[in-house]
C-alpha cells in the first residue's frame, strides 16, 4: 500500500451515531491508558486474537461493522481503541507497538486504521500527521465518516487541539498485526485495558502497559 489511504463517507450515518453513544457512555472510557504521548487524551483497549473475533463482537457488538469492514485478513492479532481528545489535548510523536508489554519482540503493525466517529463543529488542530524518518508523507484534516489506513511502522502524531475548541474529536484505531506463532502465543486471547485496571476478559490479570513506539 502507499503510506497510507483515505476513503470518504465510510458507513452509514446511523452506525456512526450509534458507536459514538455507546463508546461515549462505556463504563471502560477513562483518562487514556497509554503512556505518556497522548496527552490529555482519553479511551481504553481491547487487545485480541482473530481467534476470539466472535467473543469481541458479542461483548462490544458497536465494534462489529467496523471489525468486518476494517480487519486485514492477514493480520491475527489486533489492539483496538477508542481515542478521544478534547480542548488542547494532543498525541505526541510514537510509532505504534502497543502488545510490547505483552511481547517484547513484537514488530509494529502491518496497517493501522482511523475511523474519525464524531468531530466539534468547530475543530481546530487535531490533524493525523505522519512521517517516514525526518520526512513528513502526510498530513490528514480529520472529517468525521473518514476511515485512514496507514502503515504502521510510520511515526506519527495528533497536532494539539485549540484550547478553545468546545466538544471532543472521537476516532477508533486499531493497530493490527501478523505475528508468528510464538509471539501471537504471548498475545490474551481476549483482553481490556482501561485506566486503573488492565484484565483479561475472563479476569486473568494482563501487563500493565508499557510505553508504545
Amino acid at each position: 500500500m502507499a503510506y497510507y489511504t483515505e476513503a470518504l463517507d465510510f458507513f452509514p450515518q446511523a452506525y456512526l451515531q450509534e458507536l459514538r453513544t455507546q463508546i461515549m457512555k462505556s463504563q471502560f472510557l477513562a483518562k487514556n491508558n497509554l503512556n505518556g504521548d497522548f496527552v490529555g487524551t482519553r479511551g481504553f483497549s481491547i487487545v485480541f486474537r482473530r481467534s476470539a473475533m466472535d467473543a469481541v463482537k458479542q461483548r462490544f457488538p458497536w465494534a462489529a461493522p467496523y471489525m468486518d469492514a476494517l480487519l486485514d485478513p492477514a493480520c491475527n492479532a489486533f489492539y483496538l481503541n477508542p481515542l478521544v481528545l478534547g480542548a488542547a489535548s494532543r498525541v505526541d510523536p510514537h510509532i505504534d507497538r502497543s502488545l510490547r508489554s505483552y511481547c517484547k519482540t513484537v514488530e509494529t503493525p502491518v496497517v493501522v486504521s482511523v475511523l474519525y466517529v464524531a468531530l466539534p463543529a468547530d475543530l481546530r488542530g487535531g490533524e493525523l500527521v505522519l512521517r517516514r524518518g525526518k520526512s513528513q508523507v502526510g498530513r490528514i484534516v480529520p472529517v468525521a465518516n473518514k476511515v485512514v489506513r496507514f502503515q504502521g511502522d510510520l511515526t506519527h502524531l495528533v497536532t494539539p487541539v485549540a484550547p478553545d475548541v468546545a466538544g471532543e474529536r472521537l476516532s477508533l484505531v486499531c493497530e493490527q498485526y501478523a505475528l508468528e506463532p510464538r509471539d501471537l502465543a504471548s498475545i490474551p486471547e481476549l483482553g481490556l485495558e482501561s485506566k486503573g485496571a488492565a484484565l483479561e476478559m475472563g479476569g486473568t490479570p494482563a501487563p500493565r502497559r508499557g510505553r508504545r513506539g
